[in-house]
């Protein structure tokens, strides 16, 4: 090989290196900012704000999330309601499918007589 066919593949070399590893900075970069937005919510919802999701969408009938922003007695952000809907579906009270949410959690009304009789220790 001589010497000008070595510069040739040497400069291909770095200039290889060079788009890798801006590529890398540009993944990482794009990582971090895709972490810190997953860890930040804008709006977090409250203990009452749950409640009146909870208590609208117990009326048994599918709605769309439209409709059930409409139903609540106050105002909620649109990304608050995503949230309280995401924990909802977590924790198996609401399904959310196509078309709707739908409540399906059924609460033990017998337990709760129990509760109330007890005898508190």
């Amino acid at each position: 090989m001589d010497q000008r066919h070595k510069n040739k593949n040497f400069k291909y070399h770095l200039i290889y290196n060079y788009i890798y590893y801006i590529y890398l900075y540009i993944n990482e970069v794009f990582f971090m900012a895709k972490q810190i937005r997953k860890n930040q919510f804008l709006h977090s919802p409250t203990l009452s704000t749950v409640l009146m999701v909870e208590d609208t969408l117990k009326s048994g009938e599918l709605m769309s999330v439209a409709e059930l922003k409409r139903r609540l007695p106050k105002k909620v952000m649109h990304q608050t309601v995503h949230i309280i809907l995401d924990y909802l579906q977590q924790s198996g009270k609401i399904i959310i499918g196509t078309k709707g949410v739908l409540w399906v959690y059924a609460e033990r009304k017998e337990l709760d007589t129990l509760i109330k009789k007890g005898v508190e220790l």
